[in-house]
C-alpha cells in the first residue's frame, strides 16, 4: 500500500519557484543564501583562518600608524622604511588570506537558453548577485571594518610625504635678510672686511657682522677693477672702489653662486650653469641657463675706518623665484 508524500520546500526553493514563475521560462537564477554551497569559503578551518586574517590587518594597520608618526616627527629612516614595510606586507598578506580563504571559490555557473533576457530575469540575477556580495562582508563585518580602517589610514598616512616634505609658504622669507643699515661686512672667520682687502680681480664670500653661516643673507664680494662701479642707474654709489656685493643664493634653485670669471666679469652658479653678467654697467643679469632673474646688489660704503658696512639691506628678494611674497 502506497502513501502519497507531499514534498516539503525551504524558502530557498520556494524563491526559486517564484523567479521561474516570474521569467516565464524553465532557466531560474538561485537566489543567494549563507548555506549555499557555491557560497561556502575554501578554508576548512574557517574561524582560525578568520583569526590569522584580522591579526594581519592589525598588523598592517599598527604598520600604517607607526610610519605616518616615524615620517611626520622625522624619525630614522630605518624606522620609517621597517614600519612601511610591515603595514604593507601584512596589510597585502591579510588581504589575500581573505580572498584566498574566507571567499566563494567558484566556479558559478549559469546555464542559459535564451539570448534575450526578460526584465524580470534582470531584476533576479541582480538581486543574486547583490546578495551574494552583501552576504559574504556582510557575514564577516569585523574583518571588513578592519579593512576600511585600514585602507583609510593607509590613505592618511600616504598624503604626509606630500603634506610634510612640500614645507611652509616662503610668504616673507626671502624679502628681507640679515643685512641692515650700518652692517659691517665679515668673512667666514667673522673678521670685518676693509675696502682694499679683496684685490682686483678676487672674490670672497661675506656675511654681514654677527651673522656668519646664515644661508639667506650670504654674499658674494668682487671686486672687477679699483674705480667706483655704476651697474645701473640710482646704484651710482653702491659699489665703493670697485667693490661689488651680489646675493650668492641663485635665482634659479637656491644654490650658490660660488665662481666669479675674472677675464668674462661673470658670476656662475655651478649647480645649473647660469651666468650673471657684473661689472660696470652689469646688474649681474642672467645672460645664461635657467635663471629667471637677476642676482640682487647689496648696496655698499665705506666708514670712516676703511671698513665695508651696508647701506641697507636688499632692495629686490634674494634666491629663487616663488609664489607668495608678502
Amino acid at each position: 500500500m502506497s502513501e502519497d508524500i507531499e514534498p516539503t520546500h525551504s524558502p530557498e526553493s520556494e524563491a526559486r519557484e517564484v523567479a521561474a514563475q516570474s521569467s516565464g521560462h524553465d532557466t531560474t537564477f538561485p537566489v543567494a543564501a549563507f548555506d549555499d554551497p557555491h557560497l561556502q569559503p575554501a578554508a576548512q578551518h574557517v574561524r582560525r583562518a578568520e583569526g590569522l586574517t584580522g591579526l594581519l590587518l592589525l598588523i598592517g594597520v599598527a604598520g600604517f600608524i607607526v610610519f605616518g608618526a616615524a615620517y611626520w616627527q622625522s624619525w630614522s629612516t630605518q624606522v620609517q622604511g621597517a614600519s612601511l614595510g610591515i603595514g604593507l606586507f601584512a596589510f597585502g598578506f591579510g588581504l589575500s588570506s581573505w580572498g584566498k580563504y574566507l571567499l566563494p571559490q567558484g566556479p558559478f555557473v549559469e546555464e542559459r537558453h535564451s539570448n534575450a533576457s526578460t526584465e524580470e530575469e534582470v531584476d533576479a540575477m541582480a538581486a543574486a548577485v547583490v546578495g551574494r556580495g552583501k552576504m559574504v562582508f556582510r557575514r564577516r563585518g569585523f574583518l571588513g571594518g578592519l579593512l576600511g580602517i585600514g585602507a583609510g589610514i593607509m590613505g592618511v598616512v600616504m598624503l604626509f610625504p606630500l603634506l610634510r616634505s612640500l614645507g611652509p609658504v616662503p610668504k616673507t622669507i626671502f624679502d628681507h635678510t640679515k643685512w641692515k643699515a650700518g652692517s659691517r661686512v665679515v668673512d667666514v672667520t667673522g673678521r670685518p672686511i676693509t675696502v682694499s682687502d679683496v684685490v682686483a680681480g678676487g672674490s670672497l664670500t661675506v656675511f654681514p657682522e654677527g651673522h656668519v653661516g646664515d644661508a639667506m643673507s650670504q654674499t658674494m664680494l668682487i671686486r672687477p677693477s679699483y674705480s667706483d662701479i655704476v651697474t645701473a642707474p640710482g646704484r651710482e654709489n653702491w659699489a665703493p672702489q670697485g667693490n661689488l656685493a651680489f646675493s650668492k643664493v641663485c635665482t634659479h634653485a637656491g644654490c650658490p653662486v660660488g665662481l666669479y670669471q675674472e677675464q668674462t666679469q661673470q658670476l656662475l652658479c655651478p649647480c645649473h650653469q647660469s651666468l650673471f653678467d657684473v661689472g660696470q654697467g652689469r646688474p649681474a643679469l642672467p645672460v645664461f641657463g635657467p635663471a629667471p632673474r637677476p642676482l640682487p646688489q647689496l648696496p655698499l660704503y665705506v666708514d670712516a675706518r676703511g671698513y665695508l658696512r651696508a647701506q641697507s639691506d636688499y632692495h629686490d628678494p634674494v634666491g629663487p623665484g616663488f609664489w607668495e611674497r608678502s
